[in-house]
């Protein structure tokens, strides 16, 4: 491994940036979860009046501002009271308890570390969560923020429970013996069966076929319903289908994953840009997912209308407690995007802004690694190491085997094969940098300059050939490459493929310094 990154486990979610990276094992001294001070009392009370009355900008004030405020204040490294503490404040509604306690553990994991009974309990929330909204009536509207987050950290439990059952090495007899009891808890067929269940029951695959006919307006309200009915299963349906995104992200099955994503239509704004953890996690497993299915256009553009993105906006971000988030999927997505360029030139489709600072961070190793040589592949392994997903193995342990820490190995495995496929794109460097300079030339010629013979140079050629072509999501082969070539009576022909001009870019850039200078001439003031 590089010894410039390490291959961390930092939560991989986006209501991470509030988590302490150094969290401290939970303390019985000085925390009362049965004391709840005033303060507390009157959030629960408010939010769940506001829930009751449907009020989604006052809950999502105090969910976003009000809980994270009192946090900081009085839970800073203690967790909030208890539910039973605060139910017979909300009429032990027990909707309400059930969000309460999914923001509990929430909390608890952002801020201290969970013991293995708080991950399993926070499991059994969740599923009787999920299950009230799959199968009961559930007349409430709640944020989107909030309505991401529950899926965003659902997955990233998930992710942190096989972490932590994967380091079985120093395990006590005690967290073993839960272990083999509580065996279902975060399982995997569990997680992936949730999901999937709120994106049907929702039904929003439907929803979305009929909002491209204009027969619907999920878009156009950002999800929320207008009509006094609730926007709860709908909107976390259409989270789910990031989550099973990400999910199969984190097990290796990048197809399924970009299936999974396939109803919502990326091209376009959704309300999956309404959130920013929500816009940014979608287009970072889905440009990674590309990355590894070989798609490295499609992963190329998204990445760089994301960073342009981010490039604008993350200003408007600075008091958000997503920021730190915000800026580190920023710089992965930078280091993704370094790759993908590498393995497939096609500078065309990158903005200047998102260039210029693609070369700032990464000039100097993009260099390098097109030598592929041996520090060539140490900077893939680099680069591919720090902004890589957390990769999980789903599966239990064997509890009669000695006990082995197996956490890394997902992680060994996807590494492996990302560099196998640099490995294979070694002579295509060559090959390419020739075909640049030609419009046509002869094989004998071309094996002559590249000191191979014919027979190697076909192989070469057909593996060019081969390794800038990839299947797209609909099963058409796609080309990836800047430079495409034929071959005809051992005479080789070069199409260099020429992007249409993008004169609506250099207008509107034009407008929008001609607005700046009249508004600086409007301010001077002429005597």
């Amino acid at each position: 491994m590089a010894a410039t990154y390490e291959y961390d486990e930092t939560p991989g979610n986006f209501d991470d940036a509030h988590r302490q990276p150094q969290a401290q094992p939970q303390s019985d001294l000085g925390y009362d979860p049965n004391f709840v001070p005033d303060s507390v009392k009157s959030f629960v009370v408010h939010l769940y009046r506001h829930i009751r009355e449907k009020n989604v900008y006052e809950i999502h004030q105090m969910y976003e501002t009000s809980f994270q405020t009192l946090s900081d204040r009085l839970f800073k490294d203690t967790p909030w009271p208890s539910v039973d503490a605060v139910s017979h404040h909300v009429d032990n509604d027990h909707v309400f308890c059930l969000l309460y306690r999914e923001m509990w553990f929430r909390h608890l994991y952002a801020r201290l570390s969970p013991t293995l009974k708080q991950r399993i309990d926070s499991w059994d929330n969740y599923c009787s969560l999920f299950q009230v909204v799959l199968h009961g009536v559930v007349n409430m509207q709640l944020p989107n923020q909030w309505l991401w987050d529950m899926v965003d950290e659902f997955v990233y439990q998930f992710q942190s429970f096989c972490q932590y059952r994967a380091k079985m090495k120093n395990k006590t007899e005690q967290e073993i013996a839960l272990l083999k009891q509580y065996d279902q808890a975060w399982n995997v067929y569990g997680v992936l069966n949730f999901l999937q269940a709120l994106v049907e029951k929702s039904m929003i695959i439907q929803i979305l076929d009929q909002e491209k006919e204009g027969l619907e307006q999920f878009t156009a309200t950002d999800g929320y319903d207008y009509n006094g009915g609730s926007n709860v299963l709908k909107v976390l349906g259409y989270f789910s289908m990031v989550g099973l995104l990400r999910v199969h992200c984190l097990l290796g099955d990048y197809q399924t994953g970009l299936k999974c994503l396939l109803p919502i239509d990326i091209s376009q704004q959704g309300v999956y840009t309404s959130v920013i953890g929500s816009h940014i996690t979608t287009i970072y497993h889905y440009g990674f997912a590309n990355l590894m299915l070989r798609r490295y256009v499609d992963a190329i553009r998204e990445f760089n209308k994301i960073l342009l993105y981010i490039y604008k906006t993350k200003q408007y971000h600075q008091k958000s407690p997503q920021y730190e988030q915000i800026l580190k999927k920023n710089e992965q997505m930078y280091a993704l995007l370094a790759l993908c360029i590498s393995l497939c030139p096609q500078v065309k489709l990158v903005d200047e802004t998102v260039n210029s600072q693609l070369r700032e961070k990464y000039g100097e190793k993009m260099l390098r690694m097109q030598r592929y040589d041996e520090e060539a592949f140490v900077i893939y392994d680099e680069l591919f190491s720090y902004a890589c997903p957390k990769f999980i193995t789903p599966s239990a342990p064997s509890f009669e085997e000695p006990p082995v820490n197996y956490n890394q190995d997902a992680y060994r495995l996807q590494l492996k094969l990302f560099l196998y496929e640099v490995k294979q794109q070694q002579l295509l460097s060559g090959v390419r940098t020739f075909l640049k300079v030609y419009s046509t030339i002869s094989l004998a010629k071309l094996a002559n300059y590249m000191e191979v013979d014919e027979p190697t140079l076909r192989t070469i050629l057909l593996t060019y050939k081969h390794k800038t072509h990839a299947v797209d999501a609909d099963g058409k082969i796609i080309s990836n490459a800047d430079i495409d070539f034929f071959v005809d009576d051992d005479m080789i022909h070069v199409i260099e493929s020429k992007p249409g001009k993008r004169y609506g870019d250099y207008f509107l850039r034009q407008i929008v310094k001609l607005e700046s200078m009249m508004n600086d001439m409007d301010r001077v003031k002429l005597d």
